[in-house]
């Protein structure tokens, strides 16, 4: 019988993808990279909630609550007390709850991106785009990177697929823009729109689906704001704009301590180099002695006296040290006759 030659360098090839693969389905925090630029958003890994408010014409009373809750870098918790149809499976990162305002009652949950390998087979796919090398010319003009992030389809006979578009934005460029760009909470939304006039038409049959966003500060000094979800190319998309310090190519945003540990981490180069330079330093001199010479044991050690006489060289310059702090008198060092 002929057995079959195993191809250890194919299988070889194959581990040497796993990282690769592993690194396209799940998401770093701390090394999202594109286009060899590299940002580091761990410190903003905790969920973080924003809402927008949708009115029903013709009922005045009646608004829908929907509240999205990202967490870009771990899964959300479930929380306690919760009944299991009012939350979203294991291993979400972004997902959406209607309520009605003014009864407070839950309408539906709905999970729009995640790792859900284990019931679905779904990956988090993450896609990363840097803006300044981005082919849109609108993009380029911006400082940050785009994250989309995969998940479940939207409930429903015809689920459309669902994805969560993340706009990251230099903060120092984002304040630049002026205060005609910021987003409003619905109350004052309302308000203006009072002030302005504005006055919304809507048939008897149909519900104004005009939404107002809020902001939610991400307590390190930025923003989430929510700008619609809609579909795009049959594709049910969340799209939310993040305005953060940790987006910024000039590392103006890093905190003290990732500078602290930049300068560690030069010093941790430096002893590396001078461990390994002194390593071939010894090997090769060892072997020239060994094939010059035919040294054997201590003797293949380059400058092997010299190592040897170091700690008589030690002791003695410990005596020289000692003998100058306890001063020689003023004959200076000389001994009586």
């Amino acid at each position: 019988m002929r057995l079959r030659k195993y191809n250890f360098a194919l299988h070889h090839s194959y581990l040497l993808l796993i990282p690769t693969l592993a690194y396209s389905m799940n998401l770093d925090c701390t090394d999202i990279r594109d286009n060899k630029q590299s940002f580091d958003v761990s410190a903003l890994g905790k969920p973080i909630s924003v809402m927008t408010s949708q009115d029903h014409f013709p009922s005045p009373t009646k608004m829908t609550n929907t509240t999205f809750t990202v967490d870009i870098c771990h899964p959300l918790r479930k929380a306690k007390g919760i009944p299991k149809e009012e939350d979203c499976p294991n291993g979400s990162r972004v997902t959406l709850i209607n309520t009605i305002s003014n009864v407070s009652v839950f309408e539906g949950a709905i999970a729009i991106a995640g790792r859900y390998m284990l019931h679905h087979g779904v990956e988090l796919d993450p896609q990363i785009t840097r803006l300044k090398t981005s082919p849109s010319a609108s993009d380029r003009e911006k400082e940050g990177f785009r994250l989309e992030l995969h998940g479940l389809k939207y409930p429903g006979n015809n689920g459309l697929k669902q994805k969560a578009v993340i706009e990251f934005l230099c903060q120092d460029q984002a304040e630049n823009k002026g205060s005609e760009e910021r987003d409003l909470s619905p109350i004052t939304a309302k308000r203006k729109a009072v002030e302005e006039d504005v006055v919304m038409e809507a048939d008897d049959d149909e519900e104004d689906h005009s939404a107002t966003g809020e902001v939610a500060d991400d307590g390190h000094g930025g923003t989430l704001t929510y700008k619609s979800y809609d579909v795009v190319d049959e594709t049910k998309v969340l799209s939310l704009e993040w305005k953060t310090k940790y987006a910024c190519e000039n590392s103006k945003g890093n905190d003290s301590e990732s500078k602290n540990s930049n300068h560690w981490g030069f010093f941790t180069w430096l002893i590396i180099i001078v461990f390994l330079t002194t390593a071939a330093y010894l090997i090769f001199g060892s072997w020239l002695n060994y094939n010059r010479y035919s040294a054997r044991g201590w003797d293949l050690v380059p400058h092997s006296e010299t190592i040897r006489d170091i700690p008589y060289i030690f002791k003695d310059w410990m005596r020289r040290v000692l003998s100058t702090i306890q001063g020689g008198g003023s004959r200076g060092g000389y001994s009586a006759v």
